[in-house]
């Protein structure tokens, strides 16, 4: 058994969520937020067998897309004033892990 955590844009998290449920992948949501643009997102809790694992990353991977923004620096945040940034954001964070113990009570 493993535990999928996807981190996801919030733009991109409504396709993600349609696309898994539509293959039958049960998922949770949960809001978080990025700690670098204090955007939101969604991080996407899956717990699947090894054999579905590149199928999951392959919806994630086709439902999310990198595109730049105008992001404020972190200094802005502190106070200080500066220009806005070009950043990449969207795509997403992909960790797979193993897991020891699954109970469904």
């Amino acid at each position: 058994m493993k535990l999928i955590l996807a981190i996801v844009q919030h733009e991109d998290s409504a396709a993600v969520s349609e696309e898994l449920t539509k293959n039958k992948i049960n998922v949770t949501k949960l809001a978080s937020t990025g700690g670098f643009l204090r955007a939101g997102n969604v991080t996407f809790l899956i717990g699947t067998d090894e054999e579905h694992i590149d199928n999951i990353i392959d919806i994630i991977k086709n439902k999310c897309k990198s595109r730049t923004e105008l992001a404020a620096p972190a200094a802005m945040y502190m106070g200080a004033s500066a220009w806005p940034v070009e950043v990449v954001v969207g795509g997403a964070t992909i960790f797979v892990l193993d897991v020891d113990r699954f109970e469904k009570v």
